[in-house]
């Protein structure tokens, strides 16, 4: 049997082989719906909450706070692994955010008066959002990049 490396070399011209480092549709798609799922399902259970609005208030920006810090860790991290200058403060200063937002999240769940299910239930749908933010923003990055070099 034949490597499946070496079969590619036999078929037409007019077959366009995929290129192995652009993010599929199946992926794309997926960690959109976990961005927007977590994001929701976050949302509606602070909507639902039996805490005051300035409580509410707290948890929805440490939310949007997680998201904007683990979006710039990502950047950050991608942009000196191929070689584009990054300051060591935006550097520094990405990973601050993202684990202060963790802290300030743990924190206040930990002092929260919710029922520990709830505090599991924010707890999971943060780690969802803040993991399928950095998948959605790699996905972004690299669909881009291909887009460019097709042109």
């Amino acid at each position: 049997m034949e490597p499946l490396q070496h079969t590619t070399e036999k078929t037409s011209p007019a077959v366009r082989i995929r290129n192995p480092f652009k993010p599929t549709a199946a992926f794309i798609g997926a960690s959109w719906f976990a961005l927007l799922t977590g994001v929701t399902g976050y949302c509606i259970g602070l909507w639902n909450a039996g805490i005051a609005l300035n409580e509410k208030g707290y948890y929805f920006t440490i939310l949007l706070f997680g998201l904007f810090a683990v979006i710039s860790v990502q950047k950050s991290v991608r942009d000196r692994s191929e070689g584009l200058a990054v300051t060591d403060l935006y550097y520094g200063l990405s990973w601050f955010a993202t684990i202060a937002a963790m802290i300030l999240l743990t924190i206040g769940l930990w002092n929260a008066d919710l029922a520990r299910s709830e505090k599991g239930f924010y707890a999971m749908a943060f780690c969802l959002s803040m993991f399928s933010a950095i998948a959605v923003q790699k996905n972004t990055r690299d669909a881009k990049m291909f887009e460019d070099k097709e042109l």
